[in-house]
């Protein structure tokens, strides 16, 4: 299980830089792809991964991801409104064949998974996005390394017994001290390498600790949907590490957060 999860993971941080350093349409592409993925998978919990409901999610989200590309509508609630729109619509007229959180576990599935992990390809368009954008893996995955790490070996007081028992409070600090640490040593070394003079090292190290914050909130939010409806993964796409919504539960919020903090603090 292990091995299987290292390989996994080796290739998935592959895939990432691949990805990530090629940005524009591959990574609008790709994106998309995981999203409509993320909502297959949230849908199946549902039972509207194949019905009306979410048949309309996966025509929304596409729509969506057409608009960040073509810019149609420089207003993204027109989407989100007409969505809605249909959704009520469906749930109306075929009444009583869906169920009231039926429609709306299908609009916030659009919002949860197409709408939120979109903003890293938006980050990644960001001017010096292709720098920036990183943070979002360092506040994620970075922050989850060293709060697993510092938890084996210090934690002793559990930060949410009932959502993930072996999280604790020690490893919480590890994750946001680490994930700025990581950021610090990313930011030095890049501007090395690169022979940057605009990267302000101090603002980004503080964006990464908020954000490593927000992601556990987003860990365990996804948690507490699958102990909701008593389910171990959201699927098996990747093996050893579950489904889309299982690797990237964190970057969900993550995504946006850093996003914004970019856009309105620090460029």
């Amino acid at each position: 299980m292990f091995i299987t999860r290292l390989i996994s993971g080796i290739i998935l941080v592959a895939l990432s830089l691949l990805f990530i350093c090629t940005g524009g349409d591959v990574l609008l592409a790709v994106m998309l792809v995981l999203s409509l993925i993320g909502m297959f998978e949230l849908y199946r919990i549902f039972d509207v991964e194949k019905k009306l409901p979410g048949i309309f999610g996966y025509v929304s989200c596409i729509t969506y991801y057409l608009n960040l590309k073509f810019h149609f509508s420089e207003d993204v609630m027109v989407i989100m409104l007409g969505f809605l729109i249909a959704l009520l619509g469906v749930y109306v007229f075929a009444y009583p064949k869906y169920h009231a959180h039926q429609i709306m576990a299908a609009f916030f599935g659009l919002f949860y998974v197409g709408v939120m992990l979109s903003f890293l390809y938006q980050t990644r368009m960001l001017p010096q996005g292709q720098f920036i954008v990183w943070l979002i893996f360092l506040c994620s995955w970075g922050s989850d390394t060293a709060a697993y790490c510092v938890g084996v070996l210090f934690g002793k007081h559990k930060m949410s017994p009932i959502l993930s028992p072996k999280k604790s409070v020690e490893g919480a600090i590890g994750g946001v001290v680490g994930a700025m640490l990581f950021t610090a040593i990313y930011c030095i070394a890049i501007t090395n390498i690169f022979t940057l003079e605009s990267i302000n090292i101090v603002p980004l190290v503080v964006m990464a600790g908020i954000g490593a914050l927000i992601s556990m909130i987003g860990d365990l939010a996804a948690s507490a949907i699958k102990r909701n409806f008593e389910i171990k993964d959201y699927g098996k796409l990747i093996p050893g590490h579950g489904g889309v919504l299982d690797r990237f539960d964190s970057m969900i919020i993550t995504a946006p957060l850093i996003y914004f903090l970019a856009y309105y603090i620090y460029l």
